[in-house]
């Protein structure tokens, strides 16, 4: 009773970034560090939406879809040294909190986010992500004037106060701690002294390992070198920046004009003379020297007591860190610490949160890291995704939408079977239940086309080794699957199902679970359902439509060589089997057959010459008003096997209908394409 495909994916937008930035120095509201003074912020004269208050100056919503939704332009580069030009014209002082932005509307109960900036002390690390970021928590940043001289203790215990204030007026909401390289040792030190504060650490290569950088040894040499050698400038600008032949690399990569590609180089290389201006008053030869010697210190003070600290943690690795050896690092620091969780970026530098292409939110829902109170909720926590979430996953699923060219038919309530989605339940909450294809290979052309043709959101409910392990061992890492999580899985389980079902939502269900994603030879289109209707008392608790559904097409993409049975008869494979089960939850133990065999293993498939995936949604079934009638089992399992019969009916109807289309092998496809263009849509059977 699990979706163990690869992919998911739902529908929504973020709104317009209003900036009401009335502020002292620039853009920014600042105040000293105090623990009763929280960051000033602004709003603007708009009208209240339903279901909307003002709070503080700020816009809270208590629901998601009360949130204003659309994209827009992401600050770039050189907005963070637009903007770093503010600070510096301040007039010192001591470090102070800000909140960078007013964000518009944020959710209620929303977590306060404390970002605790690198060496360059700025706190605008996170400016590419504040649109995101600032909807779902109540950001502070931390500035570090440039000539302040504040000793690394003493910034612990100014972060400390304000921790342990906020934790006092909110004692049932966790503090995320957002630190970069400085500010990384800075969360360990702050979590390690209060082991009994809920505390959500997300450190982007920590600087823990700084003893063991290039620069630690050049420290004493730096110190006696004149004001106008100032080495440390060219370096930090080039962790910034990058290789600039890594710009042209990406930008081939994207499929890009070579004027363009030349444009973006140029674009590069131009603004550094800038870039190095600004830093130059960022990092003058002594702050550079007093951020490095803190480094040193910061390093070991955060090193020595890891023991202590017991906060949830994320740990961010670049692979092309040239400041330190972030990923063996996080490895050490993951198998330190003992609720940590890591996530690699092989091709990031050192400054991870201003390079293009990584969004912390999305990694933060990967992760399953986002929650507003002690336990994260699988439904109510969970963040829509946005358009550019959704552009990256048709991005990378391109090639089976090119190779399958999905048929997509849907049933209107007068029984009507026509071409689209039309038929599908305009409001919810809808239960699809159907066949689920060897590997899950239905589900990636199935959600993108839900999202673009009717901006539907299909929750899967998904197998638990998707998001939690029994032991480690050779599955593969949970990274693997945050494409899930991110778009909006859920674990197999009856308070998730209730959840989902109570916020009218759109739920995919496969009965036959992995059993049937993991078919034998001559199994294809054959459902394996258990005995236990449950789904079924379940809907009809909230009234929900079910909608059975039938895809067919897999034996037109691959044909099964290797399949379970002939694993098993192989020593190696059959331990190599069982090692894999036991790492995963086992699911069904309380059911007896063929249905109860949940081994986890991958079956040898070989590739044929594409055909076409076919996908037929039956007429909805209502169970509005039948709550009473269908608490008698005898009642709910008619209907039970009656849904079945009707995913049945729609694999038979499709298997029937395909062998009159012309268009069903990847040739024909191709010629049509080519003709009429290849975003054409491709005919196929007379419906």
């Amino acid at each position: 009773m699990a979706v163990t495909g690869a992919f998911f994916v739902a529908g929504g937008c973020w709104s317009v970034f209003r900036r009401d930035m009335k502020s002292a120095i620039g853009g920014m509201r600042m105040n000293p560090i105090s623990v009763s003074t929280r960051p000033l912020t602004t709003s603007s004269e708009q009208a209240v939406a339903p279901g909307v208050e003002e709070k503080g100056g700020r816009k809270i919503t208590k629901r998601f879809e009360d949130v204003d939704v659309s994209e827009v332009e992401r600050p770039s580069l050189q907005d963070y040294f637009e903007q770093s030009k503010d600070f510096i014209r301040s007039d010192g002082g001591p470090p102070r909190w800000f909140s960078p932005l007013e964000c518009g509307t944020r959710l209620e109960n929303s977590p306060l986010l404390l970002f605790l900036p690198g060496i360059d002390g700025v706190g605008l690390g996170l400016m590419m992500h504040h649109h995101r970021l600032g909807r779902i928590f109540d950001i502070w940043c931390l500035n570090i004037p440039v000539m302040d001289r504040t000793p690394f203790t003493e910034l612990v215990k100014l972060v400390e106060r304000t921790v342990r204030s906020e934790n006092y007026h909110s004692p049932d909401k966790p503090i995320y701690l957002v630190g970069e390289s400085l500010g990384g040792c800075l969360a360990l030190a702050v979590a390690a002294r209060n082991p009994d504060i809920d505390l959500a650490l997300i450190l982007a290569n920590p600087a823990t390992s700084f003893g063991k950088s290039l620069l630690q040894p050049l420290i004493p040499l730096m110190d006696v070198m004149p004001d106008q050698l100032n080495l440390g400038v060219p370096y930090v600008l080039s962790l910034m920046t990058g290789d600039p032949l890594g710009v042209v690399l990406a930008t081939v990569e994207k499929g890009f004009a070579p004027q363009q590609t030349i444009g973006e180089l140029s674009q590069v290389l131009g603004a550094l003379p800038a870039y190095f201006s600004v830093l130059s008053d960022i990092l003058p030869r002594e702050t550079f020297l007093w951020r490095l010697k803190m480094l040193s210190s910061a390093s070991a003070y955060a090193n020595s007591r890891l023991h202590a600290v017991k906060a949830e943690t994320l740990i961010l690795s670049s692979g092309k860190d040239q400041f330190i050896s972030s990923q063996e690092e996080g490895e050490r620091l993951c198998h330190a610490l003992p609720n940590c969780k890591i996530r690699k970026f092989a091709n990031n530098g050192h400054f991870l949160f201003l390079e293009d292409g990584i969004d912390l939110v999305t990694v933060i829902k990967g992760v399953c890291f986002y929650r507003r109170a002690k336990c994260y909720d699988y439904v109510s926590d969970y963040i829509p995704v946005v358009p550019s979430e959704v552009r990256q996953a048709i991005e990378e699923h391109r090639w089976i939408n090119i190779a399958a060219s999905p048929v997509m038919l849907s049933t209107m309530e007068d029984g009507k079977i026509v071409r689209g989605l039309a038929g599908i339940p305009s409001e919810g909450p809808v239960l699809f239940v159907g066949y689920h294809m060897l590997l899950g290979l239905e589900l990636a052309p199935m959600i993108l086309e839900f999202l673009a043709e009717r901006n539907i959101l299909l929750r899967g409910i998904a197998h638990p080794m998707i998001f939690k392990r029994s032991r480690s061992g050779s599955l593969p890492d949970l990274s693997s699957f945050d494409s899930f999580r991110v778009f909006g899985a859920v674990p197999v389980s009856g308070s998730n199902f209730y959840k989902l079902m109570s916020s009218k939502s759109y739920i995919l269900l496969y009965p036959g679970g992995m059993r049937e994603a993991l078919h034998r030879k001559d199994e294809e289109y054959k459902l394996f359902w258990p005995e236990s209707s449950e789904f079924i008392r379940m809907a009809a608790r909230f009234g929900a439509k079910i909608v059975p559904f039938g895809v067919v097409g897999e034996d037109d993409i691959g044909e099964l060589v290797i399949d379970y049975d002939d694993l098993m008869k192989i020593p190696y494979f059959r331990d190599q089997i069982r090692d894999l089960t036991n790492q995963s939850v086992i699911l069904r133990t309380e059911s007896s057959g063929d249905v109860a065999n949940q081994d986890v293993h991958l079956p040898g498939v070989l590739p044929k010459v594409p055909g076409r995936f076919y996908y037929f949604f039956g007429k909805p079934i209502e169970t509005e008003g039948r709550k009473h009638e269908l608490r008698d089992k005898e009642k709910a399992h008619e209907l039970y096997l009656h849904s079945k019969s009707e995913v049945e009916s729609c694999l038979a109807y499709l298997k029937e209908k395909r062998k009159g289309d012309p268009y069903r092998h990847l040739l024909p496809r191709l010629l049509y394409q080519a003709t009429h263009g290849f975003t054409t849509e491709v005919p196929t059977f007379d419906i």
